[in-house]
């Protein structure tokens, strides 16, 4: 048996065990795209925690989400369990496990679905009956390529590649009703993974202030729940009243106003790739994390980074002293700004 043999078969109902960071999960639809392309009269469902499944409804590439709630009815082994027989009941002939632990594999086999695909991390690789070896170089492909290059693998291609996610009419009618016009630049200063992430709260404020001026643009700040005290110390450093809809906001509500911004300031974080799936032109200040694999990947976009001996660490605090975002000033990320803005204009 070859990898290459899955794409030959004809799979009718097909399970994708997604990745649980929101920008990891961005970084899938090219590939979710590819599977839709190489099996379009398929069901394909996605399995995802409560954060990414809200983000794939109205998915073209996705019919349907199934939650895995593991702070719920799945925590725990028991939980886990009642997740494998609802998967099981659904008789699924295919699984593509685009999250690398072992626990995908494990509830993948569990449930009985009879072709099971991903690649050999995690030690996994007797749960899978189409094994995708990660080589050396396979680490170091942007992560749209690293999984496009599993489903290549397997004998599925297709798709145009790009970053794909969808709002409704009724999210969009929302975004605008929240800030009316096409004349929104967008700061978002947090960073889930870890506050190495996160550039300096006061040049963030720098940065809008410049911005709101220049271009006569409302500033609109936005975050997650654990970002609300950053957002009030940005929103009390500018002198343009940003609004501030940090820990305001649903998944798809800050989908429908990045899709609306005209740009982008962000640190390396999930909503900067969300941005990137709607086209929107970006800023991106990038020290601990390394920028050749999670870039955004899309046009109009500036990385904005200092060349740092101990950068990428890929840690998630500094031991040190930050130097890889101090060294960043706010002429550096307004300057970016600024050239993507008159490009536009």
């Amino acid at each position: 048996m070859t990898t290459r043999q899955l794409g030959q078969q004809p799979l009718q109902r097909i399970l994708v065990r997604s990745t649980n960071w929101i920008g990891d999960a961005v970084m899938t639809t090219p590939a979710l795209a590819a599977l839709r392309c190489h099996y379009p009269n398929a069901e394909i469902v996605l399995l995802a925690n409560a954060l990414v499944a809200e983000m794939f409804q109205f998915h073209p590439s996705v019919d349907r989400v199934i939650v895995y709630d593991k702070k719920g009815w799945h925590q725990g082994l028991k939980g886990m369990l009642r997740l494998v027989k609802e998967i099981r009941a659904e008789q699924f002939d295919g699984a593509f496990l685009f999250q690398n632990a072992i626990e995908a594999a494990l509830i993948a086999g569990m449930a009985r679905i009879p072709r099971r695909a991903g690649y050999t991390t995690d030690g996994r690789r007797l749960l899978l009956n189409y094994p995708v070896k990660v080589t050396a170089a396979d680490k170091l492909l942007h992560h749209t390529d690293y999984y496009l290059g599993l489903l290549a693998q397997l004998g599925i291609t297709g798709g145009d590649g790009k970053l794909c996610l969808a709002c409704s009419d009724a999210e969009q009618q929302w975004a605008q009703s929240i800030l009316p016009g096409n004349n929104i630049i967008t700061i978002n200063p947090g960073a889930a993974y870890g506050s190495a992430k996160r550039w300096l709260p006061e040049r963030f404020a720098a940065v809008g202030n410049f911005l709101a001026k220049r271009y006569d643009a409302r500033i609109l700040l936005t975050g997650g729940p654990g970002e609300i005290e950053i957002g009030n110390d940005i929103a009390a450093a500018m002198d343009c009243h940003p609004v501030n809809m940090i820990g305001k906001t649903s998944v798809r509500e800050m989908m429908a106003l990045l899709a609306q911004s005209r740009l982008l300031v962000t640190n390396d974080s999930g909503p900067m790739h969300v941005a990137a799936a709607f086209s929107t032109p970006i800023v991106a200040v990038f020290g601990p994390t390394d920028h050749t694999t999670t870039c955004p990947a899309s046009e109009n976009v500036k990385i904005v980074r200092k060349q740092i001996d101990c950068a990428p660490c890929l840690l998630r605090q500094c031991p040190t002293d930050h130097r890889c975002m101090v060294e960043i000033t706010a002429a550096d990320v307004i300057t970016a700004a600024c050239e993507l803005l008159d490009a536009a204009a």
